[in-house]
């Protein structure tokens, strides 16, 4: 039996926990409050996923040392935003050959680091113990058993498998992969792209309209995801096109959904506010439109998400202005 910690009790650290639990692994998870850990406790019941009786096997703490102790694998399931504030508090309490499983994504706001090198920055361990767990995988779908397919990625192969192995069921189905570096971009720029497709919804547009959203945002991510040191295949399969796809698509998806209110003449505060839960995709476009000019990549469906959400432009002039640009080739390298 394998001790596994996890941090971070949402909707989707939540769902992991239940997976691993039905499959007959003990789960300790920690919460930072400490009143959300005694009502979970008391009603074995997420209010984020409410319809689901959660197993005995996961149980709850606020004490972060009691989840961390003995633990051989750590799931991270926090918000971005919190990623450094919570590894800071078990700096000096890790074991030197645990596993780290990120679930997170996004990019710290202020230094454009990846969920990845903050976990390296911090924690005194190797990158081959860092395990990067994307994929299309809404945790609505995924709590009820719903066939879902996502990678393992880590510089250590045998790391990776050994992910895929403890996460595999019949109806979740785990790849492996090396390129630790573009399962995470794809995994977090999708976001932005994203958010862009619900703002195309919410104006009224097609699916015209939102194939070729998908289509060219695709290109950006891996213009960009290039640039930055990923193998351009990678954004072919589940962590890049795939992910995109689902959360382009999905009436599940926050940063959808935060597109869709966007165009409807609501403010970003309001929306955030409103939500109850966080849409990494609003903080992602801030560093995206960073990294576009620091690697010198044009990305015009992204940078007219930052303009919209960040310099209240109209969607719909932003929408006009991304159709009416220079013509040119449909081809990676323009």
């Amino acid at each position: 039996m394998t001790r596994i910690g996890l941090l971070g009790c949402g909707s989707w650290g939540t769902t992991l926990a239940q997976i691993l639990a039905k499959k007959g692994e003990t789960v300790n998870a920690w919460h930072y409050r400490k009143d959300f850990v005694e009502a979970i406790r008391f009603s074995r019941v997420n209010p984020l996923i409410p319809d689901i009786s959660l197993d005995e096997k996961i149980s709850f703490h606020y004490n972060i040392n009691d989840v961390l102790n003995g633990s051989e694998i750590l799931i991270l399931s926090v918000p971005s935003s919190a990623m450094r504030e919570t590894l800071e508090k078990i700096s000096n309490n890790i074991h030197p050959e645990i596993k780290i499983v990120n679930t997170s994504k996004g990019f710290e706001l202020n230094t454009l680091m990846s969920m990845s090198e903050i976990i390296l920055e911090t924690l005194n361990i190797n990158d081959d113990q860092i395990i990067t767990f994307y994929g299309p995988s809404h945790s609505e779908e995924v709590i009820k058993n719903l066939p879902t397919a996502m990678v393992s990625a880590c510089a250590n192969e045998n790391h990776s498998k050994i992910i895929q192995n403890l996460f595999s069921t019949e109806n979740l189905r785990i790849y492996t992969s090396k390129d630790m570096r573009g399962v995470e971009i794809g995994g977090s720029l999708k976001n932005v792209i994203a958010i862009a497709s619900g703002i195309c919804h919410g104006i009224g547009y097609g699916d015209n309209a939102n194939a070729a959203l998908i289509t060219r945002g695709l290109h950006e991510i891996t213009k960009l995801g290039i640039a930055m040191g990923a193998k351009e295949q990678t954004f072919y399969g589940l962590s890049g096109i795939g992910d995109l796809i689902a959360t382009c698509l999905s009436t599940h998806s926050r940063n959808r959904h935060v597109g869709d209110e966007i165009s409807k003449g609501k403010s970003l505060e309001e929306i955030i506010s409103s939500m109850g839960m966080v849409a990494e995709g609003v903080n992602t476009t801030k560093v995206v439109h960073e990294l576009s000019k620091k690697h010198n990549i044009e990305m015009p469906i992204s940078n007219s998400v930052y303009e919209v959400l960040f310099k209240r432009r109209d969607p719909k002039v932003s929408v006009k202005d991304l159709m009416i640009r220079r013509l040119k080739k449909e081809r990676l390298q323009e």
